[in-house]
């Protein structure tokens, strides 16, 4: 297992937790109490920290995108995240970590999109923004999508900053 793909598990997990508590405080108090932030301090910290370390890697990950090989052009297949009635159609790029994850996706898009023809390329993480940057309604990466709910924005990606 990739490193990414550990580390993107690790954050949902830590993520999925803290939501619980929140919740659940939620279901005591209107409001979260200003305690709240303290006494988990750590574990936000911690996906803070984990947050980052992702950055650094989706920008030198080379990744599995999937496009639809039908149409005469082979267009990479995007995932739209705003709402029918809004004016904009912002989209995010799913990619994969390996194979495996990407296979399971085609199967969710052939039950979406019908019997397309998929295809499976590698590329880097950066250059996948660099490639979408000049589209105002490109809002990142979701990484093994649609199996993870996890999105990073486009400017979130950089090279290590130490």
């Amino acid at each position: 297992m990739s490193e990414l793909k550990e580390l993107v598990e690790k954050f949902i997990e830590i993520d999925d937790n803290l939501n619980e508590k929140i919740e659940a405080a939620l279901n005591e108090s209107e409001e979260l109490d200003d305690s709240f932030e303290e006494e988990h301090k750590e574990e936000i910290e911690q996906l803070s920290e984990i947050y980052h370390d992702i950055e650094h890697l989706v920008f030198s990950e080379e990744f599995i995108i999937v496009s639809n090989a039908s149409s005469e052009e082979k267009e990479i297949v995007a995932l739209i995240i705003s709402e029918e009635d809004e004016d904009k159609e912002e989209f995010v790029i799913p990619v994969f970590t390996d194979e495996e994850e990407a296979n399971k996706a085609i199967e969710v898009f052939k039950e979406q999109f019908g019997e397309n023809e998929f295809v499976q390329d590698k590329k880097i993480g950066s250059e996948i923004i660099s490639d979408n940057a000049d589209d105002e309604e490109f809002i990142g990466l979701a990484i093994n999508a649609p199996q993870w709910d996890f999105v990073i924005g486009s400017e979130d990606v950089h090279e290590c900053c130490e």
